[in-house]
């Protein structure tokens, strides 16, 4: 049988390991894409024979890794996989401060990391992909605050609200075409990850939340990744995936 193919950015801590370590079962093929191989991840594809490719790329460079990723499929050919999911998981969060105070290159690497990469990697998956008459799938990993604003993130904040209209465009694209991929913009919840390290070290000065975070974790609200992942991937499998371009894990049944 032909593998269900899964290219997975940010795959090697946080939310990104645990879907990726999740989602190594027969018939599962992953392409995982990360500034850092993980041994961790390798040593657990080789136990369960899962084929496993890790990629070291720093999404700043988006265009180069899209054009990479477009090489790549195309070698594969139409023939390879049964499907395809592209799961643009990969993020990053600048220095907590005021717009004021940040510095023009750590917002423009948040911007390319975690909206111009994603764009560049989906257009070359789906440039490809398209030709293989498959089912195709696309899920952002977005971020409740994609909707809802917060001082001192404000890059973070425009990064996933972009992300979330980038995919709400391209669900239109997609539902013109015969074998259109299914896409959806997905905001996984609160998840006790390095990024809730950092903004509740953060200097309540310059970052008004700071007490709201630390509160989260003291009272247990926190999700793990392990269980993030589940209710992720849970709701990729799901047969109405796509049917709303934009959603939130809570909210889902």
């Amino acid at each position: 049988m032909k593998p269900h193919l899964y290219v997975l950015t940010g795959a090697s801590r946080g939310l990104g390991l645990a879907m990726a370590e999740q989602l190594m079962s027969p018939g599962h093929s992953l392409l995982c894409i990360s500034r850092n191989a993980n041994t961790q991840l390798a040593h657990s594809a080789a136990q369960a024979d899962i084929p496993l490719t890790q990629w070291t790329h720093d999404l700043i460079d988006g265009e180069s890794l899209s054009r990479r990723l477009h090489d790549w499929l195309a070698i594969q050919g139409p023939q390879a996989f049964s499907s395809a999911t592209l799961i643009n998981n990969a993020g990053m969060i600048p220095d907590i401060t005021p717009l004021g105070k940040a510095h023009p290159a750590d917002l423009a690497r948040a911007l390319r990391v975690g909206l111009e990469a994603p764009m560049q990697i989906t257009a070359a998956f789906l440039h490809i992909a398209h030709e293989w008459a498959i089912p195709l799938k696309v899920l952002n990993i977005s971020s409740g605050l994609g909707r809802r604003p917060m001082a001192s993130q404000s890059a973070y904040c425009a990064a996933k609200a972009g992300l979330d209209h980038f995919t709400r465009c391209l669900a239109l694209d997609e539902a013109q075409r015969e074998h259109g991929a299914r896409v959806c913009a997905l905001a996984p919840g609160v998840i006790d990850t390095d990024m809730q390290v950092e903004l509740r070290s953060a200097r309540a000065e310059q970052f008004p939340d700071q007490p709201r975070f630390e509160k989260l974790k003291t009272q247990g609200l926190l999700t793990s990744s392990e269980e993030a992942a589940r209710q992720v991937l849970a709701y990729l499998a799901r047969p109405d995936f796509g049917s709303q371009s934009v959603a939130d894990v809570r909210d889902s049944d």
